[in-house]
Order: C-alpha cells, then sequence, then structure tokens
C-alpha cells in the first residue's frame, strides 16, 4: 500500500545543530539485491535493505514472479533464488512498478531474456509520463516485443524472446539501461559485449563480480564488460551501506546552515556516486570521508561535513552521472551562494520524475532567484543565504522525491512559507528524511 497523501508546511528557519546521524540504505543496491538474489541459486541474504515504497514495489512484483522472499527482522531478508530464467507469471498479469525507474528497467531486463513471459506493466503517475523508448529499443534487440508498437510510456504489454541472443552496445551515461542490458545478457545465448563510452554506476557489475564464469571485466582506455549466458550464478550476501544520494541533502544543509556540523554515519562512497561531494570540496566545503573500507566489493565509509563559506558552482557535464541525483540540492546551493553558478550537461534530467531543471527554476523564482537555461546547461545567479519570510514557496504535487526534499532544504535555510504538496513522495526513497530532519531541530506542519 502506498502511504497516505500529506502536504508538508514550513515556516522557521533551521538553527545550528551538531549531530551524528545514519541516513536510510541504499534504494539502488537494494533493489538490485532482491532483482540479482532472485536469479541466482540458493538462498540469497540482504541485510539493511531500504524499506521505501520503491524497494517494496520491487519485492511484490519479484514474488508475482514466483520468488519467496522472507523477512528475517527489520531491514533483513532472505532471497530464495530460482535461478536463470525460472521467473514466471501468469499470462497478461498486471505488474505495478510504482514510482521506481530503476524497477522497471532493470527488471524488464531480466524478464527480456526469460522465456515465457506475457505481462502488462504500468508504475504510479510519475513513472507513466517517463519515456522508455531507449529501454524498448535495447530490449527488443535481444527479441522482447512491447505492445502497442511505437508507444514508448507505460501501460505497456511486454512479451519476452523465447530465444534471446547477446548483443553488443555502446553504453552512455544511463547506469540503467547498461544494468538492463547486463541482466538480459545474462539468460542470453553466447556473448554480450557492453563498451563504456562514459562512465557509469557500476553497482550491478560490482554484485555478479563473484561469478567469474558470467561476467569479466576489461579496463582498457573505454571499459569493456563481456557477459557469458546461461551460467550458474552464485548466491549474494550483502549488507546495503547508507545512501549517498539522501546523505547529500543533510550535507547540504550542515555546509549552508552557519555554526553547524554533522557525522553521516556507514555511507555508500563508490566513486561513481559520489559527484556532488567532489564538486563542493572543489569549492572549498568542509567535507571529509573517513573509516573508509570495502565490503561487497563497495567502497563505504563515514561523511564528516562543517558549514563553510562556499565559491559558486561550476559543475562540468563529466560530473553528471556521478551526481545525477544530486541536482536539485546543488541548484538550491547554488542558490543560497554568492555568485553566478554554471551547470553543463544536464539534459536528461528533463527526464527524471519530473522535469528537474524547469521545476528547479520555478521553485527558485518564487524566492526572487533568477536562473536561465538552454543548450544543456543552466545558470542560477545566487544570492548568497538571505532571509525569504515575507516570500511564498508552493511546490504542486510532482511524484518527485528529490525537488520535495531540496525544497524542504530551500525552505527551512531561507525561512520562506513554503507548502510542498503530496511529500509522501519522499518515502519512495527516504522513508526516515522527516525523522532525521526533527532530530536536527528542523520545524514543520503535516497538513493530511
Amino acid at each position: 500500500m502506498s502511504p497516505k497523501r500529506f502536504n508538508l508546511i514550513l515556516n522557521n528557519k533551521i538553527s545550528a545543530f551538531k549531530r551524528k546521524i545514519y541516513v536510510d540504505p541504499d534504494k539502488s543496491i537494494s533493489i538490485r539485491s532482491f532483482i540479482i538474489g532472485s536469479i541466482s541459486n540458493n538462498i540469497s541474504s540482504v541485510k539493511n535493505v531500504l524499506e521505501s515504497e520503491d524497494v517494496l514495489s520491487a519485492i511484490r512484483c519479484l514474488k508475482q514472479l514466483g520468488v519467496k522472499i522472507v523477512k528475517k527482522k527489520t531491514r533483513n531478508y532472505l532471497i530464495y533464488g530460482k535461478g536463470l530464467g525460472s521467473l514466471f507469471a501468469k499470462k497478461n498479469t498486471k505488474m505495478n512498478f510504482g514510482n521506481s525507474g530503476t524497477l522497471a528497467r532493470l527488471l524488464i531486463g531480466v524478464l527480456s531474456s526469460t522465456p515465457g513471459i506475457e505481462i502488462k506493466i504500468h508504475g504510479d503517475h510519475s513513472l507513466n509520463k517517463r519515456n522508455m523508448k531507449k529501454l524498448f529499443t535495447l530490449m527488443s534487440k535481444f527479441g522482447a516485443f512491447f505492445l502497442p508498437k511505437n508507444k514508448f510510456k507505460f501501460p505497456i504489454k511486454m512479451i519476452s524472446s523465447d530465444l534471446p541472443i547477446g548483443i553488443k552496445y555502446e553504453a552512455g551515461v544511463s547506469a540503467q539501461l547498461k544494468s538492463a542490458v547486463i541482466l538480459a545478457g545474462l539468460n542470453s545465448y553466447g556473448e554480450t559485449q557492453i563498451i563504456e563510452k562514459e562512465k557509469s554506476r557500476d553497482h550491478t557489475e560490482n554484485m555478479l563480480l563473484n561469478n567469474f564464469q558470467t561476467i569479466k571485466i576489461i579496463k582498457q582506455k573505454k571499459k569493456l564488460i563481456k557477459i557469458y549466458g546461461k551460467k550458474y550464478l552464485n548466491l549474494i550476501d550483502t549488507k546495503v551501506p547508507g545512501d549517498p544520494s539522501s546523505a547529500a541533502f543533510f550535507s547540504a544543509l550542515t555546509l549552508l546552515n552557519k555554526n553547524s556540523s554533522i557525522i553521516i554515519k556507514n555511507v555508500g562512497l563508490n566513486p561513481t556516486r559520489t559527484g556532488f561531494y567532489q564538486i563542493l570540496k572543489k569549492l572549498g566545503a568542509k567535507i571529509n570521508f573517513t573509516n573508509l573500507k570495502k565490503e561487497n566489493n563497495e567502497l563505504r565509509g563515514d561523511i564528516n561535513v562543517k558549514s563553510c563559506k562556499l565559491k559558486p558552482i561550476q559543475a562540468s557535464k563529466e560530473y553528471y552521472v556521478s551526481a545525477t541525483d544530486e541536482y536539485p540540492i546543488l541548484f538550491v546551493i547554488a542558490a543560497l551562494t554568492k555568485g553566478i553558478s554554471v551547470f553543463k550537461g544536464i539534459g536528461d534530467l528533463a527526464n527524471k520524475e519530473s522535469n528537474r531543471i524547469l521545476e528547479m527554476q520555478k521553485i527558485l523564482s518564487q524566492i526572487g532567484i533568477k536562473s536561465t537555461s538552454g543548450n544543456n546547461e543552466l545558470k542560477i545567479y545566487g544570492k548568497g543565504l538571505f532571509d525569504a519570510k515575507n516570500k511564498k514557496i508552493t511546490v504542486k504535487n510532482l511524484g518527485d522525491h528529490r525537488i520535495c526534499m531540496s525544497s524542504f532544504i530551500l525552505g527551512i535555510l531561507t525561512g520562506a512559507e513554503t507548502k510542498i504538496k503530496n511529500f509522501e513522495t519522499v518515502f519512495t526513497s527516504s522513508p526516515s528524511f522527516l525523522i532525521i530532519m526533527k532530530s536536527l531541530g528542523a520545524k514543520f506542519e503535516i497538513q493530511k
């Protein structure tokens, strides 16, 4: 069941704080753990799972496909893997992916090369608006069909391939499309080759690395991933780290809020996910990573942040792939930092849960922040931290958790009278967001 709808009202600035916190577990790794555990052999174990709406959608869909998933205790699960090609659903089963683009792309990747699958797929209002043309085109190369033809948004009917053959693919910035090809290749005949033209998140590869017979990564000038189909997949045993994207919002708040500091414990620090922190460190942000260690081929550690004066942000297109989810909060930092900030290579933000460039521009303009966009870039004319008590921010129902969270930070830093509609969408990724904010001293009113 989706959480009940509610709006959030903010009227007060936040005071200084010094705290140590744990953020919600990583969503990307949680969803991948359930999907890969389901197509592996034997019983996989996943601990510290993010129990958010997106992850619960993944569990529901996998159970519809015949996978036994047992919750041992809070955040700890056992997945009784069925092995490659063994997922099954009755013809025309309706499958709801909720708000999750990750679940949609990755599970369609698995199902495209799983014979005998003929299902109807849909999502929530936000997911149904997202263009899936690139995904459908790629999966059709494995032999899958999507009906009606030339329709690229959910709801859609998918018919899997009975004889999937490995493909060659040049991967761009989308880790989800790359992962979909990897997962489809696992149950295809022959070899699937992926040349990584541009570096992207590598959680899927990391989770499969212990299967030497299945995956081979050759690091030349461009990374080459080879998938050998129809092999045995070993069980996985994963402990999910904290989500660096969720941590970014608390880091941003701390940097901008005078006389504040925070330590965020046990966060995933995979280099393909830390672009937000790297951008800000270059501008003099007081951010340090400590207690670094590697578990399950993933780097993790603590993030230490102290408030400080920042320079305007200059984010080249190279940062986009490692900071994709954090751009809305980067736009807030830019607005509250004196000077002109420039973000390049961000055109793909238009096809997220909402058009994140346009919607953030609308929100910033409500408190007098000027911005201009075009040619795949955005300029924000930052005013520095200022008092906006006499101004109002209204965020309409966009079904976009990152916009809601970013607007929350903007509201409590400026004191603007802020109303964020349908704030429950934040529970898709960060169910503890409001609890942590309250512990830091943020005041807000829930309006049902």
